[in-house]
């Protein structure tokens, strides 16, 4: 286990480094750069420009200003926003609560909704309940996540005003009722595409294991189908569901963006593009870095957690 924790760790930091040096590089070849900002301030001169350049470090070889970047994050000093002069932990760590509040949401709800609905199409294989959700799930993966979000926004709160159009909470409540009620829609919307994913993989892995001479023999000695379908059916096919959902946080991750700028939402992927409009790039390395951790390190407890609930897994 020792042994498979180093090799995964070393690997890990080794795509840190690269997700690192390619963003860095990538951001670098972005038209404008940090200075457009400061080149649309009315009187400033060249000269002018070439002092902010200095002090921001930007001209030095980009070699330079990657090691130097990557010198300080390693020590702990992940950079200084060039639009709100704040060290960028502590802007992401102001934003990371409404992400993780959003994606924890949307999660549970895919998992919950997806599971049940794989489980009972497979268990219903061939029936009008099957076709239907295979249909909507084919549906759900072919759209937008923002269309379903303006979608959304336009019948629930336009139309019928159940439901506030976006943010996370009303300016001067707070209460739990009230952030409840602002996560309704991103959470839905956001889960949409998961639980079609979900449904889809539940419903063949459940099929796996109907057909294996276990569940036959189960039968054979006459146990309840209920038995048979919760403690040898599900349970089973519930063990590489685990490796799907290490698999499927980018894709949430990436969702999140576009559901959080739908809906106004306060998180991570909304400072991603608002601070790439800027040109912030010191908080879209930050952002670019964080979210590559959070991917290696849901990846690396989902292949742990099925090497502890299936002995046939053998980590070497």
């Amino acid at each position: 286990m020792l042994r498979y924790l180093s090799g995964r760790l070393g690997q890990s930091l080794i795509l840190l480094f690269i997700v690192s040096l390619i963003g860095f590089f990538v951001l670098s070849l972005a038209p404008g750069g940090p200075l457009s900002q400061f080149a649309l301030s009315p009187g400033m001169t060249q000269e002018q420009m070439d002092r902010v350049a200095e002090q921001m470090g930007l001209n030095r070889p980009i070699i330079v200003q990657y090691f130097d970047w990557l010198t300080s994050m390693l020590a702990g000093d992940w950079g200084t926003s060039y639009r709100d002069q704040q060290p960028v932990l502590t802007i992401i760590a102001d934003h990371l609560f409404a992400t993780m509040l959003l994606m924890g949401t949307a999660t549970a709800i895919a998992v919950t909704v997806g599971t049940t609905v794989g489980i009972w199409s497979a268990v219903r294989r061939g029936s009008v309940f099957d076709y239907t959700t295979t249909v909507l799930a084919m549906v759900a993966l072919s759209i937008p996540t923002f269309w379903f979000g303006l979608i959304a926004i336009y019948i629930f709160s336009l139309e019928l005003g159940w439901l506030p159009a976006g943010n996370m909470y009303t300016v001067g409540d707070g209460s739990i009722g009230d952030y409840a009620v602002h996560l309704i829609l991103p959470a839905l919307v956001l889960a949409l595409v998961d639980v079609a994913v979900w449904s889809r993989y539940m419903r063949t892995a459940t099929l796996n294991v109907i057909n294996q001479d276990f569940v036959r023999t189960a039968r054979a000695k006459g146990l309840p189908n209920r038995r048979i379908l919760f403690k040898h059916i599900v349970g089973n096919a519930l063990v590489p569901m685990i490796t799907l959902a290490g698999l499927q946080l980018p894709v949430v991750l990436g969702g999140a963006l576009v559901t959080e700028t739908v809906f106004t939402w306060p998180g991570m992927g909304r400072l991603f593009l608002d601070s790439l409009g800027y040109s912030d790039y010191p908080v879209v390395m930050g952002l670019l870095m964080a979210s590559a951790m959070l991917v290696l390190i849901g990846n690396l407890a989902a292949d742990l957690i099925v090497a502890v609930v299936d002995p046939r897994v053998r980590l070497s």
